[in-house]
């Protein structure tokens, strides 16, 4: 192992060391805002205790910008920390494990040199692939609820309710993750945040130009007045539409997705026929230096077309 390894190696845990702390601090941070906001509601009385010397190292972290790009690095938002399912750190585990395996086979296949680059390059892109497939699936998910979201405050407004309390009920009875965001919203409302400005704030949060519709609508109603009700309906109608339109675009798309698919398996269906008809035939590409780097230049051309034919599909979606 040279002088170089070691260095990526150290640097790779302290970096993985330092969002460990930092999370942990992230997530006290939220145990205190939940018992601030108790003691502010009248629930309830709370001792706060002293914060501890882990809990400052965490704080003296988060202040570092070095902290926020290395999470952007490995795909992580510190914001969402309590809303990963499964649990952030069994993300980064199974990446770990993932960039491990990858090492392995780079450094069978080309040089054993490569083998720990190729763990660390690989662990973070699969745990930036991790946490963007996490992240997909609670957007797609927002986006599907949202109509049935604003159905429910349009119906709480038209029977009297104020929209606070609306919002409330969302929060109340939607579901995950939908009724997550709402209780963002109601808890900074109930900290006296102006109504305008925890709505922008959860629009930015989740990404979603629907949230952005949203905010917009209910601050310009706060401001200037008019029919709620009309308002929101209107908008739950338009996005009803857009969920559609964008339902049919993935069936529409879904041939392509299925020839990738199909693509993509059928060098391992010949890979494995091969080995079960004549293993000593197709040994020679992981016996012999051609074969291993045969195999890995086929490696890489498959998984930067697959890359691509995903980039397509993507962008046709969008």
């Amino acid at each position: 192992m040279t002088a170089i390894h070691v260095i990526l190696i150290a640097a790779f845990l302290a970096i993985m060391l330092g969002l460990v702390v930092a999370m942990a601090a992230v997530k006290r941070q939220e145990v205190w805002r939940t018992r601030a906001e108790a003691v502010l509601s009248g629930h309830r009385q709370v001792q706060l205790a002293p914060p501890g010397m882990m809990e400052m190292a965490g704080r003296l972290l988060l202040a570092w910008p070095w902290t926020h790009r290395a999470a952007r690095l490995l795909g992580i938002r510190l914001d969402r920390l309590a809303d990963y399912r499964p649990r952030w750190f069994v993300v980064l585990g199974a990446a770990l494990l993932a960039g491990r395996i990858g090492g392995a086979v780079a450094g069978d296949v080309l040089h054993e040199a490569l083998v720990i680059p190729a763990t660390l390059v690989g662990a973070v892109l699969a745990s930036r692939a991790m946490f963007g497939l996490i992240e997909s699936k609670r957007r797609e998910a927002l986006y599907r609820q949202f109509p049935d979201a604003l159905g429910q405050i349009v119906r709480a407004v038209r029977v009297g309710l104020p929209v606070v309390e609306a919002i409330r009920n969302v929060a109340e009875e939607a579901p995950v993750p939908t009724n997550v965001e709402f209780r963002a919203i109601a808890d900074r409302l109930t900290l006296g945040v102006p109504i305008d400005e925890a709505l922008a704030e959860t629009a930015l949060r989740t990404g979603l130009p629907e949230y952005r519709f949203f905010a917009t609508a209910l601050t310009l109603q706060a401001r200037a007045g008019g029919a709620l009700s009309e308002t929101l309906e209107n908008l739950a109608e338009v996005i009803r539409k857009r969920v559609a339109l964008r339902q049919r675009a993935h069936a529409l798309s879904s041939e392509a997705k299925t020839s990738a698919g199909i693509l993509a398996s059928l060098p391992f269906i010949t890979a494995a026929m091969l080995f079960a008809v004549t293993p000593s035939y197709a040994m020679i590409l992981l016996t012999t230096d051609s074969g291993k780097m045969a195999l890995g230049i086929a490696a890489g051309m498959m998984t930067m077309g697959l890359l691509v034919m995903r980039s397509i599909i993507r962008r046709a979606l969008s």
